[in-house]
């Protein structure tokens, strides 16, 4: 006995410390867990404890489907069977795009059939002669050129990025407008030169083709006359009738359009009286407008809205530097901007190297996830 237990008060010897046996309670512990795990997966049918689960039975194997053709829907729960906010417009009255079915398709087929070719003959319900020629107008029913001359959209999933490609200038070189009309898909949107030649033939080769087509229209530039867009531009300074006669002249240049986008145009873009004027006159006659994205001044936007006009803006000019990096460069941004807000739109001129960059990125575009529409499907952004 240590002299420290001699001198300790009673009740207060050496203490002594008591070991538990941590190791048995772990084993313990971790085979309580294991046997509920094990006993829950056997009794309950449902192991994953509630989670929403979709089960999709497939019967058969349907051959030529691809991942464009399956929709993933995301539903947003919320109280009292509440879904959540509605995005879309509350009615077809809130809609200004196409009606597909107001097309007269030459194959005869209804709207949901695929797209071969386009009517190439001027449709009696949306023209009407002028001094100058054909014009557009809105039938008596209602049906506009918009309606009756837009190419369908057959397969058209909300949760797809969309991008709208508009390659302008034809007609002004016989071997460049030949090129695009032969090496681009479908979906792609011709915009026709108004001083172009044989306009009437490429329209026919062209819708032909099954593609939609836009009239250039040429309006005054901030740098008028040094930069002239032609004989007929829009001017701000014009009086109506000198602006409804030159507008005339145009919009008989060719048939079978869905809308006009400028040539040129930052000076009238960003004038707000003029801008309501020639929008106006085109929503009378039932046709939308594209703004070429080349002005940061335009109000085109704007106006549109406030006159409620078929309108889609462009959003990425693709060779403004015609050189194949800088275009790639330029699709990239492109399919980033379709990406983040769902509809992209971009102009491109008929060059032989925009062609070609165009024809190689949209052979594997639909693979990427991005589906590629007439300019018209992207009215109702």
């Amino acid at each position: 006995m240590s002299s420290e237990d001699l001198t300790a008060p009673l009740g207060m010897g050496k203490r002594r410390l008591v070991r538990l046996p941590f190791g048995l309670i772990g084993v313990g512990i971790l085979s309580v867990i294991v046997t509920s795990t094990l006993v829950w997966i056997t009794v309950v049918d449902d192991p994953l404890g509630g989670e929403p689960v979709a089960v999709l039975p497939l019967d058969a194997i349907v051959e030529g489907v691809t991942s464009q053709d399956i929709e993933v829907v995301e539903i947003r729960p919320g109280i009292d069977g509440d879904l959540g906010p509605n995005l879309r417009p509350e009615s077809s009255k809130d809609l200004l795009g196409p009606r597909y079915d107001m097309v007269m398709r030459p194959d005869g087929l209804g709207p949901n059939a695929p797209v071969t070719s386009l009517s190439i003959n001027p449709d009696s319900r949306v023209s009407e002669r002028s001094d100058f020629g054909f014009l557009p107008k809105i039938s008596d029913a209602g049906v506009r050129p918009l309606d009756a001359y837009s190419r369908p959209v057959v397969r058209e999933f909300t949760s797809i990025p969309k991008i709208a490609v508009i390659v302008t200038g034809l007609g002004l070189s016989e071997t460049g407008t030949q090129n695009a009309i032969t090496r681009l898909p479908a979906d792609t949107t011709f915009a026709l030169a108004p001083y172009g030649g044989d306009l009437d033939v490429w329209m026919q080769q062209a819708r032909t083709k099954g593609h939609e087509l836009l009239l250039q229209l040429p309006l005054e530039p901030f740098d008028f006359p040094d930069n002239d867009p032609g004989p007929h531009t829009l001017l701000v300074s014009l009086r109506p009738n000198e602006m409804m006669d030159r507008l005339g002249f145009l919009l008989t240049r060719a048939t079978n359009y869905v809308g006009v986008i400028p040539e040129m145009g930052a000076r009238f873009t960003a004038t707000k009286p003029s801008m309501e004027f020639l929008l106006e006159k085109l929503k009378a006659r039932g046709l939308m407008f594209a703004d070429n994205g080349t002005s940061s001044r335009s109000i085109a936007d704007e106006v549109a809205k406030e006159k409620r006009i078929p309108f889609s803006g462009v959003d990425v000019v693709l060779d403004e530097v015609p050189r194949e990096d800088d275009i790639d460069a330029k699709l990239l941004q492109l399919e980033s901007v379709a990406r983040a807000r769902g509809v992209a739109v971009a102009t491109a001129s008929a060059l032989p190297v925009t062609v070609r960059q165009l024809e190689k990125w949209v052979q594997d575009l639909e693979e990427r996830g991005l589906q590629l529409v007439p300019v018209s499907a992207t009215i109702d952004r």
